[in-house]
């Protein structure tokens, strides 16, 4: 998917996701049980937003802040499945299908959310059609998101992966003023995320940073040269 159909799909959530736009979709009462039963939590670095097994009871809507979603392997290794920003809605997926939650999100900086019990949400589902046609949007994504995800596990080399995943990550979660990408992965992560043993991911960083392809500075990250790095990775953006 290009990244104006993502763009946009990420924007409509935003639009429809808020006290203004609930109050004008949703009837008085409704709307008095939104407000009275939404809540605003505060997880710091590190801090769990629910469990992998855990019964879900709710959705959470990122105001602030990046998080991760992972699952334990079976030799108890944690694979990460993606990304959460501000403005994305985590939880709906296990909620939707009746089913306990099938991953770990987990808050990678400061994170405050919007949390919506599940009665809640699933009112608002069935009450306001607009919210309904952008939930469906963002479930349709995220279905060829996981496919696009088989693909680049299956078919890609190591090196082209890394290439994609450091425009993929740029690309979603944008850069700081310096133009680092707005994230913090240890070596072990990167090599979690791109399928491949934490020394093969610092021996490909490093040729990436001898190549002038990405500026290294700790654990944070500055593509140099984009147009090498999608001709790499066969991306198409």
């Amino acid at each position: 998917m290009s990244l104006e159909k993502q763009t946009l799909i990420e924007e409509n959530l935003q639009k429809v996701f808020n006290d203004a736009s609930f109050k004008e979709m949703l009837s008085p009462e409704d709307f008095e049980k939104y407000i009275s039963a939404k809540q605003i939590l505060k997880f710091n670095k590190g801090g769990v937003i629910f469990e992998d097994g855990e019964v879900p009871n709710g959705v959470y809507f990122l105001n602030r802040g990046t998080a991760k979603l992972s699952k334990q392997g079976v030799y108890g290794k944690d694979q990460i499945l993606r990304f959460i920003k501000e403005g994305d809605l985590i939880g709906y997926r296990s909620l939707l299908c009746g089913e306990d939650f099938q991953a770990k999100a987990e808050a990678m900086t400061e994170v405050e959310a919007t949390f919506l019990p599940s009665d809640l949400f699933l009112q608002l589902l069935e009450v306001a059609p607009k919210f309904s046609f952008v939930m469906l949007q963002k479930i349709a994504f995220e279905l060829g998101e996981s496919s696009n995800t088989v693909t680049f596990l299956a078919q890609k080399t190591v090196r082209e992966r890394l290439a994609e995943i450091l425009l993929l990550l740029e690309q979603k979660l944008g850069t700081d003023p310096e133009g680092f990408i707005k994230i913090s992965l240890t070596r072990e992560e990167i090599a979690n995320i791109i399928g491949t043993a934490t020394e093969s991911a610092i021996r490909l960083i490093s040729e990436f940073k001898q190549d002038k392809l990405i500026e290294v500075e700790g654990r944070n990250i500055k593509i140099l040269n984009h147009e090498k790095l999608i001709r790499l990775g066969h991306v198409i953006m």
